[in-house]
């Protein structure tokens, strides 16, 4: 059980993109006996590092140093593919390997307890530091998500990974798919997962990285740990943008490549290792109640910043930052190539056809908080929570809108595809509606879910203002179901909803992906101001009046229950366990 007046609400990240550069010594490889042909296998596990020697920055105005010491699990013969799972929220999360029989993919239950939750293998590396002088200055382990930032260590090995880029970390993940490629490696480097940088002083260490015997035994992994040596250096933001300006005047204005040469937006996710938000880059709107969150797709988070740290670069650039869609921040104003509309409305008789659709889903709410209007809205308190849509397929939710010159609003029109991709179908479905506010800027699909507070009798006593949304695949929510997506394409608000002289938008939410909206805006939250003290249920809706075609209208809404208490400017909430999930 949870009580709470705020919480730092948290959005599943991606791991960073620290540059893999391995040489790989490919070792011999003895013929097994044909009597041996045919028992199971596994893939060939190493541990590696791409360096011998690594440099660190611990940041005056930050907690510690983010222990990247680019070190990597490299898989031969054939993946690492693992699948965690759990039937429900009364049961634990279980664990399976892929292994070979005979060239046929088989299930191999690993066992119970390797894993607790979905955010990859605890304890799976254990590191030690030791100074100049050889006295050990820290121990510690840490978990290993095999989706973590990965590449090639040898030139004939797969162009691209199948697998996922991340482990997900949202306490309401139902399955999910971890996998090293086969001639690939990915960092073993916990980062956001773990949050937990470390104190150190500047100076010189020598790290020692290995894999804990548990695992080792599990999957035949040598016992051969990796050494690097390790600079620390410290530095400060104010000093950083000095040398960037410095670096600018010299150059002609080219500020450095932090500044100039950032990812895409559309992978945002992929944060440079080290380098996660601090609370002054992530931190909510003053008039949310809510803590910083990680929530790139649709909370308070203003994207992951470059390697050079924002405060600095904001320093040194001074106002020749664009606004708008950039490495760095997104408005919501680019689209991906994949998720264009058609150039025109459909034509023809509208038709539901007997083809696969999408089944739609609702999380229990969470990342729940009393927030309150702050100067804006005075003498208010609110409920603020975070809520999830997932689609659990077996079909895309394709939903496409179209703007008749001089209306305001958008005719919005499902899709329907047959299994070979062919559009055999559509069906009006509603509307698309222009939202202007600071935190939008986008075309919100209306009536896409509902958020109710419903009486301890489950009978309603308030409805969110917030029912229009701008679909985005925030959440791998279930990469284990039938024709799951482990590669959506519109991750963010970067890459769907269109700007306002829009003329049509596509809209997309994925097999096995969900949708999750922070409800950190007043009026986007629920006005408990005059609600008296007592249980209460959140309800999540999806599709509340039943306009887009699905599989089943029956499993659309979920119910999180919570206690308010307290008095008016100091209302609590207390938030039970969800049966085995105790988290807010």
């Amino acid at each position: 059980m949870t009580r709470t007046r705020t919480t730092r609400l948290r959005r599943p990240l991606l791991a960073g993109t620290t540059a893999l550069a391995v040489t790989a010594v490919t070792a011999g490889v003895v013929a097994a006996a044909p009597e041996a042909a045919k028992a199971p296998t596994g893939p060939k596990l190493s541990l590696i590092a791409a360096t011998n020697a690594v440099t660190l920055t611990s940041w005056k105005e930050e907690p510690g140093v983010w222990l990247d010491l680019g070190t990597y699990l490299t898989a031969e013969g054939t993946p690492l593919e693992l699948k965690v799972t759990r039937k429900s929220y009364k049961d634990p999360v279980t664990i399976t390997q892929t292994v070979y029989e005979g060239g046929k993919a088989k299930a191999k239950t690993l066992p119970k307890g390797t894993v607790k939750d979905f955010s990859g293998l605890p304890g799976f590396v254990e590191i030690t530091l030791t100074d100049k002088a050889g006295k050990k200055v820290l121990s510690r382990s840490e978990a290993f998500c095999p989706n973590n930032a990965s590449g090639r260590v040898r030139p004939d090995a797969p162009s691209t990974s199948k697998y996922p880029e991340s482990c997900p970390t949202n306490a309401f993940t139902l399955g999910s798919v971890w996998g090293v490629e086969k001639g690939w490696a990915a960092n073993t480097y916990a980062g956001a997962y773990s949050d937990a940088p470390v104190k150190l002083k500047a100076g010189a260490y020598t790290a020692k990285v290995g894999v804990a015997k548990k695992y080792r035994d599990l999957f035949g992994i040598a016992n051969k740990p990796a050494t690097v040596k390790v600079t620390v250096v410290e530095k400060s933001y104010e000093e950083e943008a000095q040398g960037a300006a410095a670096r600018s005047a010299k150059t002609g204005g080219h500020a450095g490549h932090g500044a100039g040469h950032q990812a895409a937006t559309g992978h945002e996710g992929h944060r440079m290792p080290g380098h996660e938000p601090t609370p002054a880059q992530a931190g909510a709107p003053e008039t949310s109640g809510a803590g910083p969150s990680y929530n790139v797709g649709h909370g308070p988070l203003k994207a992951a910043p470059p390697a050079l740290p924002w405060a600095a670069k904001k320093q040194a650039a001074g106002r020749s930052l664009r606004v708008g869609d950039t490495g760095g921040r997104t408005d919501g104003s680019r689209q991906a190539p994949a998720l264009k509309p058609l150039a025109k409305r459909p034509t023809g008789r509208a038709a539901v056809p007997n083809v696969p659709k999408p089944d739609l889903r609702s999380l229990p709410a969470y990342g729940i908080t009393i927030s309150d209007g702050g100067k804006d809205v005075p003498n208010k308190d609110y409920l603020a929570f975070s809520a999830n849509v997932w689609n659990a397929g077996p079909a895309q939710l394709v939903v496409d809108g179209f703007r008749t010159p001089g209306k305001a609003k958008m005719d919005a029109f499902q899709y329907f595809y047959d299994a070979k991709g062919k559009q055999v179908g559509y069906t009006p479905t509603g509307t698309m509606e222009w939202d202007p506010r600071p935190g939008h800027v986008h075309w919100h699909f209306t009536d896409f879910a509902s958020y109710r507070l419903l009486k301890a009798d489950q009978k309603e006593a308030v409805r969110s203002g917030k029912e229009a949304f701008c679909l985005a695949n925030t959440d791998a929510v279930d990469y284990t179901v039938k024709g799951a997506n482990w590669h959506p394409y519109n991750t963010d608000l970067s890459t769907a909803c269109g700007q306002e002289n829009s003329i049509s938008v596509r809209e997309v939410l994925d097999v096995g992906s969900g949708d999750t909206y922070t409800q950190d805006l007043p009026g986007q939250s629920f006005d408990i101001t005059t609600l008296p003290n007592g249980t209460y249920y959140i309800q999540v809706l999806a599709n509340p009046e039943k306009r887009l075609k699905e599989t089943n209208l029956n499993n659309n809404s979920a119910l999180r229950k919570v206690v308010l208490g307290g008095k008016p400017g100091k209302r609590t909430v207390t938030v039970p366990a969800h049966d085995l999930v105790n988290a807010n």
